[in-house]
């Protein structure tokens, strides 16, 4: 039976209106009282997917910053963290000015950026970058630029760098068959962080074996969860090369993929 079920946020649980649909709540409230974790796994920063969690009535367990960070909201406990080092925030940090992009920081569950955004709750950062990493830990920072050029130069350097790792990137990046769309990105966090590695330290803290867990994703920052996991789900909309890895594939996140998959999964737990 499985014991414990990890969602990725956009293009999954939620549909492309950024909605959790009420099918979604009650098939997740459902799971839960036949005692099934539901945790939200997310690349985006943990105050975020904590709001996301409540919203769908998930439990109180997050995965955040692509693996980075396991927050537990109940308790107010961070059961894991995985910073960058303070030097490798600043290397980022300075590829950003001389590339001319944005760079977002991932610090203490809110988005530090270098300059202006259209997000209201970004906070620019005003001192000097060697004061702020000294004092703040940077689970992740994600660079975005609406020129694809500019990333692509970017993401060649950090390939070269050992201790850090791009975990999330632009499909398009990726694949060039998906469509370039704007801004382009690259989320880079510590080396060896990844969703699929939370799911082992979650699995291991809640003492559930990985074979009894499920993951259900629709990008290629999600593969990590799919190879760990005893059964995994693709979305409908996911690419068609992420479908061919994947156990099961359901509807799309417009379609009520989600809720269809837990919904089938409840019938079969008394």
């Amino acid at each position: 039976m499985y014991r414990i079920i990890f969602i990725d946020i956009d293009g999954t649980l939620r549909n492309d209106k950024k909605e959790i649909t009420e099918r979604t709540k009650k098939a997740i409230c459902e799971a839960k009282k036949k005692g099934i974790y539901i945790v939200i796994c997310s690349g985006r920063p943990g105050k975020y997917v904590e709001e996301v969690s409540k919203a769908s009535s998930a439990s109180n367990y997050v995965i955040a910053c692509n693996g980075g960070e396991i927050y537990d909201y109940e308790k107010k406990k961070t059961i894991y963290v995985n910073p960058l080092k303070a030097e490798e925030v600043m290397t980022l940090w300075y590829l950003a000015e001389r590339y001319d992009t944005q760079l977002i920081m991932i610090s203490n569950g809110k988005r530090i950026v270098r300059k202006q955004t259209n997000d209201g709750t970004d906070i620019i950062l005003e001192e000097p970058i060697e004061n702020f990493v000294s004092h703040n830990p940077v689970t992740q920072c994600v660079f975005s630029s609406l020129k694809l050029e500019k990333i692509q130069q970017i993401k060649e350097e950090i390939d070269m760098v050992k201790d850090m790792e791009i975990v999330n990137l632009s499909g398009c990046l990726v694949n060039d068959n998906l469509p370039k769309e704007k801004p382009f990105f690259l989320d880079i966090t510590c080396r060896g962080t990844s969703k699929g590695n939370a799911i082992k330290k979650l699995c291991e803290y809640l003492k559930i074996d990985l074979k009894d867990s499920v993951a259900l994703g629709d990008s290629y920052n999600d593969l990590s969860m799919f190879e760990v996991v005893g059964h995994s789900v693709a979305m409908g909309n996911a690419p068609e090369d992420i479908k061919k890895m994947v156990d099961e594939v359901t509807d799309t996140n417009n379609k009520d993929g989600v809720a269809k998959f837990v919904e089938n999964l409840n019938k079969e737990v008394l």
